[in-house]
């Protein structure tokens, strides 16, 4: 794992620097993903070329509190900027009732979009927190939490994360918390898939699965999400 974890230091240096950019800018949400991309940039560029920006929305008090023990534990710089009073405005803006997970998906590109003024004001990239599981199975916001430069995590499973995390001393309240995106009251990951990371990461290392109807689940997620996953279709005029 300490291998890993260099070569991960070692290709954010390389694309930060080839970029031509001076640091990274990434969202700290209290979870374990963010917590260890985070500590990884920190210790890969130094704390001036990192920024982590915690963007409470009707949040949970805790993952607030989680984001900023962990910037503190690893002296990395961040700020708070509360999303909570926009997000509100602009369901008011779009004057109609929205479905929840359109709320929900509206809230990451808020934050998307905050990260990106950020980053763009410092000459810094947007670093992406999403690992595999969440990737293959297309358990993102596209153009949201899914909207960033560079992705150091996306060919990590859930349980390389939590092995990467205890590796790197993440504190425990982090690494055992239910793994939850923060997007509304009582939201978990896991709830929102119908399986377990367990299931899922067992799954797509080794195609096998126990339980029929989460394997269908899972193949389902796979195709209605490959859009997310490919370029913008662009029309080619014929000449």
């Amino acid at each position: 794992m300490l291998e890993i974890l260099n070569h991960c230091r070692e290709w954010l240096r390389d694309n930060v620097n080839s970029a031509g950019a001076s640091g990274i800018v990434l969202g700290l949400s209290g979870g374990i993903d963010s917590a260890v991309a985070a500590v990884i940039a920190r210790e890969a560029l130094g704390r001036e070329k990192v920024l982590g920006i915690i963007m409470p929305c009707h949040s949970i008090s805790q993952d607030q509190a989680d984001a900023e023990l962990l910037a503190k534990k690893f002296d990395i710089d961040y700020k708070i900027i509360d999303l909570t009073e926009v997000f509100d405005a602009a369901l008011k803006a779009i004057g109609q009732e929205i479905p929840v997970a359109a709320q929900s998906n509206l809230k990451a590109r808020l934050r998307m979009s905050i990260l990106y003024a950020n980053a763009q004001a410092k000459n810094f990239l947007v670093c992406g927190t999403s690992n595999k599981s969440e990737f293959e199975t297309g358990y993102f916001t596209k153009y949201g939490d899914a909207g960033v430069d560079l992705m150091p995590l996306a060919d990590f499973l859930k349980r390389d994360i939590r092995e990467m995390a205890r590796a790197l001393e993440i504190p425990a309240s982090i690494i055992n918390k239910a793994p939850s995106a923060g997007l509304y009251e009582g939201q978990t990951d896991e709830n929102d898939m119908g399986f377990t990371y367990e299931v899922l990461d067992e799954y797509l290392s080794s195609g096998k699965i126990h339980d029929v109807k989460a394997r269908e689940r899972i193949e389902t997620m796979r195709r209605n999400s490959e859009h997310k996953r490919r370029p913008v279709p662009i029309f080619k005029k014929e000449i």
